[in-house]
């Protein structure tokens, strides 16, 4: 490989790895609010499995 594509490798990667970063620190920082449900809707419950066996 030549220098410049090497350049351009190294600056491909830090811009992929930054924006993973940024997106990671910003959510962080500010994660999403779950949407409130509409009137009239339960919220989910667990799986209904029955009693538990205790094994």
């Amino acid at each position: 490989m030549s220098a410049s594509a090497i350049i351009m490798m190294i600056i491909a990667i830090g811009i992929v790895w930054g924006g993973l970063v940024a997106a990671i620190l910003r959510l962080r920082g500010h994660p999403d609010e779950p949407e409130p449900m509409p009137p009239g809707v339960r919220p989910a419950e667990g799986p209904s499995r029955g009693p538990d066996p205790g094994l």
